[in-house]
């Protein structure tokens, strides 16, 4: 089963609704800067993050209808910056998820690489070595 990373250019939140979604935030489920912003107003459930009790390198996870939106917990708090060792354990928690619920198709913006200013080089390799065997699609959307 082999994995695909695709590149598309667009609104994530157009992708399609059978999609999984995912992005990164701190483990206070602030939510006040970037696209976390849009996921707070789309999915709501600040208190449902919470009560996760979620730490750096773990997964939040919603579902909404068919699909599942995960909250990649990569940082304390929202003004801290993530690690890659956080981004990558909280993506291996995700795969789990994925695996363990039959999830086929996530799509993602680029991971990281916004405010938290991760590269994108280093974070592609990761999700490289993380999902390579897993038959899972990625897609990736940017702007």
């Amino acid at each position: 089963m082999e994995y695909k990373l695709r590149h598309v250019r667009g609104d994530l939140f157009s992708c399609p609704s059978t999609d999984s979604l995912a992005h990164c935030i701190s483990m206070d489920c602030k939510m006040g800067a970037g696209i976390a912003v849009k996921f707070k107003k789309n999915f709501r459930g600040v208190k449902e993050l919470l009560a996760q009790q979620k730490q750096p390198g773990e997964c939040a996870v919603l579902q909404r209808g068919d699909r599942f939106v995960y909250y990649l917990i990569t940082k304390e708090k929202y003004n801290h910056k993530p690690t890659y060792k956080t981004l990558r354990q909280s993506l291996e928690a995700m795969k789990s998820h994925c695996l363990e619920n039959g999830v086929t198709r996530l799509s993602i913006p680029r991971i990281g690489c916004g405010l938290d200013r991760l590269s994108w080089e280093k974070v592609s390799a990761i999700l490289e070595k993380v999902f390579h065997n897993t038959g899972i699609v990625i897609t990736v959307y940017s702007l």
